[in-house]
């Protein structure tokens, strides 16, 4: 029966296709077909693989193709055969610079102003792509491409990374058939969070078995690429594989860890006039390219996290110390390359390698978040709080581990990101200019040598289009898209090495840095990140002549007054355009813990079940700077035991649980030891219990930190009770969620190991109090409901 039509409602009859071709009858038999209008589009005859690999946090100085200590065999490979980058550019930041590779626009017209935490509620700042910016894998997908995404995400809005959020912003959803890593900023790579697809999943295996991310990561895309060969080999593929690597934790194996014994002993500064020169001799650096202040900010403006302590001034503690977390995040680079070679020969092995448009760079700079001293847990940084020696010490000889969530000082990140100012973070060159190096056999003559035109990660989606003949799109599901910020860099595969770049301007900001490239020169407001200063009326500008200067070392504002005012003007025209206000300075904790909208309404009592998938953080009860309670309904039988509530891991984390018979709980602060640990002196018999504990906040302490008394119940009895102090912000960036009747990935509590299920009878439910309800009163409300 024919639709009818509601013209009133703006309704048409359903009809076939403009460009349907065949005969429809009342009957099949006189009726003729035409599939034209329903077969997919298909890729461009010839059209290459695509595959882009995209470290993390990594400078210009650190890798061997640039004149770098750190072994990179597969890098070397391609970049033997291939086109080595000296000036591609980017956001300073990971989910900005990820965000302009997947749209080719700007990061704020992606929402994305800072990383996904750090959202706010403004157009630039909303952490979530708008329909307006088309993903290249949805062109790529829509025109017959197979489309894979292994590794980081950290594009997914904070709020949506639960198991029970929308997915509008997950992989799957912007143009990837298959995706497995892990959405958040970083991941512990001995114990991750993975998510497969649009679920949440446990590792496959273990670190006693051999289990590390970078190794997953590569063993999935070689099973994906497998997969998709074995029924659609005519089918070509994009795929994104972004590795932890060299994000904190810095985590390697013990042999590739050893490689590197001794290797930066002689200390940053060292290091970065000895690479500087291998820089120059590589073709990488012009000759006469100077070194930068390893401090170059006045004390007054400058971030103190940020400050590098000068190598003659440690003790021999400190150098042996800050020598191994060198040689850490090498092996971890290093590591990770082998990975990725095992994926690159597949693909020779299959016949792919010479017509796959290979892409490998890093997102930003090298990261300065782990202190002037570096730290075994990073998570401090996050806190605003400080790391000592005497704590880190402790840790020398297991740095990389299981045992560490380590991150190098702020002298390494400098060294990494030779011969600029600064690093990650930064609007300087050392927190935007990263390594890449592009290799396609089939479509670049060149082999083995170095382009010096300027480009920006914005760059990359026209790149991918023009090689594999496609464009984007006008328009995408009816929505009208914003022009492409980046130009495509295939002009520059077989230009002269110094040709002329096609680029004219490019702006930067980042937490409240600014920069702006025109035309070989550039200017850098004088801000540092994460100072909570403010006044950006009041920062003075700097001006560079890059094409000559490239370090950016001589400052020309003075010299050339108009010239500097003139790209002031033009960095302004650009934030306007790019929705770049407000700018942001703040702290971390100040940005990371901001209260977002949440689909679920505001509320002061959590309950949870068994049986679930861990809850993230960004969507869990949150009991930072406040007092709270965490009530357990739990029926006890002979033997009970193991954990009934955890959020967390041994780098910080809270842990209620029964061992020996005994109810214990433990707030694990940053990792600190000893852990802050209360328990019952008598074992629990069998029968219906209340088991919980109450906190309640008195103050903060030196470094906000929430401090106050702590006490343990069974049922409405106090079992232990005590000072406690809880941290100021998160227990991770991301992952490590809370969890009921087990603790996932790494153990909260070293009193016992994961997942440490809770066998021996019954969670029936745990309750998160943030309210400030006496503790007694709740206890008894629950204790009318509980079930037998």
């Amino acid at each position: 029966m024919p639709v009818v039509a509601d013209e009133s409602a703006g309704f048409v009859d359903p009809a076939p296709p403009p460009d349907f071709q065949g005969k429809i009858a009342v009957d099949i038999r006189d009726s003729e077909p035409d599939w034209g209008p329903y077969i997919p589009k298909a890729a461009p005859e010839g059209a290459p693989n695509v595959l882009f690999i995209l470290y993390d946090d990594t400078g210009l100085a650190a890798w061997s193709p640039y004149g770098g200590r750190i072994q990179m065999p597969t890098l070397n490979r391609l970049a033997e055969n291939g086109l080595t980058y000296s000036q591609w550019h980017n956001t300073a930041l990971c989910s900005p610079t990820r965000s302009t590779i997947l749209t080719g626009r700007n990061h704020h017209l992606n929402g994305m102003s800072a990383i996904t935490e750090g959202a706010q509620g403004y157009p630039g700042w909303s952490g979530r792509i708008p329909d307006e910016c088309a993903t290249v894998a949805q062109v790529l997908q829509a025109n017959g491409f197979s489309t894979f995404w292994l590794g980081k995400n950290h594009n997914v809005a904070e709020q949506d990374v639960a198991p029970g959020a929308g997915r509008l912003e997950w992989p799957l959803q912007k143009g990837f058939d298959r995706f497995y890593g892990f959405l958040g900023g970083e991941t512990n790579q001995w114990f991750p969070d993975l998510v497969e697809d649009n679920h949440f999943i446990e590792q496959p295996y273990g670190p006693e078995e051999g289990y590390h991310l970078s190794k997953d990561l590569a063993d999935q895309a070689i099973r994906m690429l497998r997969n998709q060969r074995a029924s659609n080999p005519s089918r070509p593929w994009f795929m994104w594989l972004c590795p932890g690597a060299n994000h904190a934790p810095h985590h390697a194996p013990d042999d590739y860890i050893a490689k590197y014994k001794g290797k930066f002993d002689d200390g940053y500064e060292s290091y970065r006039e000895w690479v500087l020169e291998r820089m120059i001799s590589k073709g990488i650096m012009p000759e006469g390219t100077e070194l930068t202040p390893l401090n170059p900010f006045p004390e007054e403006l400058a971030n103190k996290a940020d400050y590098v302590r000068p190598w003659n001034e440690l003790n021999a503690d400190e150098r042996k110390l800050f020598s191994r977390m060198a040689e850490v995040f090498a092996a971890f680079s290093e590591y990770t390359d082998a990975q990725v070679g095992r994926v690159i020969d597949y693909l020779e092995e299959t016949g792919q390698l010479d017509n796959t448009l290979i892409i490998y760079a890093a997102d930003n700079g090298t990261s300065g978040e782990g202190s002037p001293s570096g730290s075994v847990n990073e998570n401090k940084f996050f806190n605003d709080y400080p790391d000592s020696l005497e704590e880190n010490m402790k840790y020398l000889d297991s740095l990389g581990s299981q045992e560490t969530y380590n991150h190098m000082p702020t002298g390494w990140a400098a060294a990494f990101s030779t011969p600029f100012k600064m690093f990650k973070r930064y609007s300087h060159s050392g927190g935007t200019c990263s390594p890449l190096v592009i290799h396609w056999p089939k479509g670049i003559k060149a082999r083995g040598e170095i382009r010096h035109q300027y480009a920006h990660s914005v760059d990359i989606t026209p790149t991918i289009m023009e090689a594999v003949g496609l464009e984007m799109p006008s328009v995408y599901r009816g929505v009208q898209q914003w022009p492409l910020s980046g130009k495509s860099m295939v002009y520059s595969f077989d230009a002269d090495p110094y040709g002329p770049t096609v680029r004219e301007r490019q702006y930067f900001a980042m937490l409240g840095t600014r920069g702006i490239w025109e035309k070989g020169w550039k200017a850098v407001a004088l801000h540092a990140p994460l100072t909570d200063r403010g006044h950006f009326d009041d920062d003075e500008w700097e001006l560079y002549h890059v094409e000559k200067d490239r370090s950016e070392n001589n400052n020309l504002a003075e010299k050339y007054p108009d010239k500097l005012e003139a790209l002031v003007a033009a960095w302004n025209t650009e934030a306007e355009r790019n929705l770049v206000y407000p700018l942001d300075d703040r702290t971390a904790a100040k940005i990371l813990t901001v209260e977002r909208p949440s689909a679920e309404p505001v509320r002061t009592r959590y309950t949870y079940f068994p049986g679930t998938s861990a809850i993230p953080e960004g969507v869990a009860v949150s009991i930072r700077n406040r007092s709270y309670k965490i009530l357990a309904n739990v029926k006890i039988e002979e033997g009970a035991a193991g954990v009934i509530f955890a959020h967390g891991s041994r780098f910080g984390g809270h842990s209620l649980f029964i061992k020996d018979g005994k109810l214990h709980y433990v707030y694990n602060f940053l990792g600190i030891k000893p852990e802050q640990h209360f328990a019952s002196q008598e074992a629990l018999e069998s029968g219906n219990y209340i088991l919980g504990m109450e906190f309640i906040r008195t103050g903060a302490g030196e470094h906000r930190e929430s401090i106050g008394n702590a006490k343990l119940y069974v049922n409405d009895k106090v079992v232990d009770a005590g000072e406690m102090r809880t941290q100021l912000g998160k227990f991770t960036l991301s992952g490590d969620g809370l969890c009921i009747g087990y603790d996932s990935g790494d153990a909260v509590s070293e009193l016992y190991e994961t997942p440490g299920r809770f066998t021996g009878g019954e969670i029936q439910s745990v309750e998160v109090v943030v309210d400030e309800a006496a503790y007694t009163d709740l206890e008894l409300e629950m204790m009318r409901s509980l079930r037998d």
